[in-house]
């Protein structure tokens, strides 16, 4: 069975992108937020197996949902996604439980390594 994915971005067209890209790969796409508080509410509903988590997002910000998620979904590998420059946010998301980081612009092979190895680390 293909893994579950629930898509967390602020901009439609970057959850687009990032759901064309997961789709191509057989991932199911079974949820997506366009903020921190949508996404806990998404985790909790779902428990997808992965979760990709914009780190600047209105309302409540990727770093802020991310121990919420944790504790209503603790299965679900999340993969942080960050623009560049946004390093030491992305340190304590990996220090608060998040499995990576993909960069913008999405790389196909990055988003799908990282993915791969959040499954694999169990």
């Amino acid at each position: 069975m293909a893994a579950t994915v629930l898509i967390v971005d602020d901009a439609v067209f970057m959850r687009t992108v990032l759901k064309k890209m997961l789709q191509e790969e057989n991932y199911d796409i079974i949820a997506e937020a366009s903020n921190g508080k949508e996404a806990i509410e998404r985790a909790k509903e779902h428990k997808p197996d992965i979760i990709t988590l914009d780190i600047t997002m209105p309302e409540m910000d990727g770093v802020t949902a991310l121990p919420h998620i944790i504790k209503e979904s603790p299965e679900s590998k999340v993969i942080m996604c960050s623009a560049m420059g946004q390093q030491p946010m992305v340190i304590e998301a990996i220090k608060n439980g998040a499995k990576d980081f993909i960069v913008k612009p999405f790389q196909k092979s990055r988003v799908i390594q990282a993915i791969e190895s959040a499954l694999n680390k169990g």
